[in-house]
């Protein structure tokens, strides 16, 4: 788990692409990737590997 410190500027959530359930939490540096990320991760609602993306920090899940 990230640093307390850390996650408000560099922290984002990894959301599932099919149920949009926020699993991971995870911290990048922007300079190095700027564009926002997609990875195949393991869902556990939807019990299955499925694509994540990048989402903010304070984003609410389900919303567009």
């Amino acid at each position: 788990m990230p640093r307390a410190g850390r996650t408000q500027d560099r922290g984002f959530w990894w959301a599932c692409g099919t149920c949009r359930s926020r699993n991971y939490l995870s911290v990048k540096n922007k300079r190095n990737d700027p564009d926002r990320m997609k990875i195949r991760k393991y869902c556990p609602r939807c019990k299955s590997h499925t694509q994540h993306r990048e989402t903010a920090i304070n984003a609410r899940a389900g919303k567009s």
